[in-house]
Formats: C-alpha cells, structure tokens, sequence
C-alpha cells in the first residue's frame, strides 16, 4: 500500500523570519508561540534553523532557541533543521545535545547540515571556511562518535552529559547529503518539493545504498516544503508572496530583508529581473484550498514514499499562517498525543 496523508506524519520548521515592523526578538518570541500552537493542532514535531548575519532571519542559535521552544510545551518532539555542523566542533554539539535531551527526555531530535555561513565574512567571523564542509562525513562520524562513547581521537576526553544518551540524529540533504545518511544508516530531511526530479534521484540513492545501524534500522525519508491552506487558492498564494519576495530581493540586490506585507509587495514596480525572480520564487509550492492541497500532498507523498513532511510556510501574515497550519491538521485528520501512540517508535 502506498504511503497516503493519514499514515505520514506532519511536522513544521520555523526560520524565525523577521517581519517589517517588527525585530529580531520578537520574531524569536513568535516562533515559541508558534511552537505552542504546532503542539496543540497534533504536529509531530517542531524544527527550528541556523543562519548567521542574515538580516532577515532571527534564528542563529538553533539549540539555545530549541530549548526555549521544548521549555513551553510536553508532547510534541523539538531539534534543529539544523545546527550546521561544519560551523561547529563535533565535541561541543554533543554537549549542547545532551543538555537538552536531559532536561527533556525522549523529545529531542539532532537535525543536522552541512552548510558553512554564506559570505567570507561570516565564515570568517565563525572561523571557518568553505572546505570545512567538504569532510562532512568525517565531523559526523566523530560527532556520533562522542555521542556512543567510541571516538578515538581523545581517549581521556567524554562528551558529558551526552554520552550514552539516545539522541536521535537526522541528516539534511545538500550535495552529498542522501549518500552521507545512507552510508551512516540515518534518517535523512530533504527538500524541496519544488525540484522533483533531482529529489527522486536523491531519496532513490538514499534508499539503496541504506545500510542499516542501531539508530536506524531501515530507512526514514522527511521531505521538507512550503504549503500553505487557505479557504481561497487566491489566499493561499498571497501567504507565499512575502517570501517570495524577500527571495527576490536577496538575489537581485544581495540582501535578504524582513517579509512585507503581500499588498505592498504587489504594489511594487518590480524590474523584470525582479518579477522573474519572484514568479520563480512563487512556482511549485504546495498550496490552494484544502482539496487542493490534499490532492497535491497526495501525490507528493506518493511519488516520495516519504514517512514524513516537514512543513514550512515564511509568510507576513501571522495570522494566516496559523490558519493554514489549523487547515492543514484537519486535513490529517490527525488529534493530540494520537499521532505518537499510534505510529509509535524511536522517530
């Protein structure tokens, strides 16, 4: 039987996007509460990201905001989607890790990149540059390593209080990604469903060349994109018009500024290379009318075979966003805590 909308499971990631108006800490304030809110509609879990100097994004500390996120509410699974591990020493994020799986036990998920920060400057500035991603593996075994207790590097070295924690890690797909989590016997996150085609090539070496490990004995595939529900598909275009905009802007102009209302945005004169950036940047998402979605995740889920979507919807509208996210639990059919018992398992 083919993989259908009740039996995946759904999950949101927040980037914390700043919003016109509006700074930095509250956006941070919002993605708490949005967390609350995924909780209560059923979700399975809620990711939150990294991102280094970006004017339009307030999420840079993904473990310290994971926590406040875990610290407001019981149920749902919290991580990162992800902490990108070439900016960081092996050692340490198993530390960080199992801090929060200890004061939250059985909730805490270990998403991981291989992204390094976008310019010279803020690679320079994290003291990194880009050939640290090329050894992704490499970091990741170690990582692991700290995690189990087996690395050999620093006998007399233990990564307390993560050591012998179940801590489950999850890879994002980039470049190597699917290969790297198949060979590491992983979960692998990818995205996103804009690009179909390269996506079945990767989640096909992925399943292939799976080799299973005490973490994951078989594989797990999260694909990750934007959906947005409306009662209107007009209105469920217009909650994807802000960040295609800020998408457009960032590449037309080098600079990736806070979400603008959809009114605004449509009000602008846009130069073509703008209005070809952000028709582009509009194209492919999953959104419409719930039928509409439904039909569309349909298909997603079947061509993917994916175990998991993992949502996410940048928009303005605050208020429009929670909207789709409640249209989208109903459309699940899925009820708090059922989710959990029923699927079960380590994931």
């Amino acid at each position: 039987m083919s993989p259908s909308i009740a039996s995946t499971r759904f999950s949101v990631l927040d980037r914390s996007r700043t919003r016109e108006g509006h700074d930095g800490p509250q956006a941070l304030r919002e993605t708490v509460r949005l967390a609350q809110e995924a909780e209560a509609l059923g979700f399975h879990r809620f990711w939150v990201s990294e991102h280094h100097s970006v004017p339009g994004v307030a999420g840079s500390a993904p473990t310290v905001l994971a926590a406040a996120v875990a610290a407001v509410t019981s149920t749902i699974r919290v991580g990162t989607g992800g902490v990108m591990l070439p900016n960081h020493q092996p050692l340490v994020v198993a530390e960080q890790f199992g801090v929060l799986a200890s004061l939250f036990p059985g909730r805490i998920d270990m998403g991981l990149g291989r992204s390094v920060g976008f310019t010279d400057g803020i690679r320079g500035a994290l003291g990194r540059g880009k050939r640290d991603a090329d050894d992704f593996a490499g970091q990741l075994g170690e990582l692991l390593g700290w995690l189990d207790g087996t690395q050999q590097a620093h006998p007399q070295v233990h990564a307390r209080p993560a050591e012998g924690l179940d801590i489950p890690p999850y890879i994002l797909a980039t470049g190597e990604g699917a290969a790297i989590a198949a060979a590491a016997g992983l979960p692998l996150v990818i995205g996103d469903l804009r690009g179909r085609d390269r996506l079945l090539r990767a989640v096909e070496v992925y399943r292939r060349d799976f080799r299973p490990s005490a973490r994951s004995p078989q594989p797990y595939v999260i694909v990750a994109g934007t959906v947005a529900v409306a009662a209107t598909e007009a209105a469920a275009r217009r909650l994807l018009i802000p960040e295609a905009w800020s998408m457009a802007h960032s590449r037309t102009h080098g600079s990736f500024p806070p979400l603008a209302p959809a009114e605004r945005v449509e009000s602008l004169a846009m130069t073509e290379r703008e209005r070809s950036m952000f028709e582009r940047g509009l194209a492919g998402h999953i959104h419409g009318t719930g039928e509409q979605v439904a039909a569309q995740l349909e298909t997603a889920i079947g061509e993917t075979g994916a175990d998991e979507v993992l949502v996410t919807t940048s928009t303005y509208d605050r208020q429009g966003l929670l909207d789709s996210l409640r249209r989208l639990s109903a459309l699940t059919g899925r009820t708090v805590g059922a989710d959990r018992a029923a699927q079960g398992g380590r994931y």
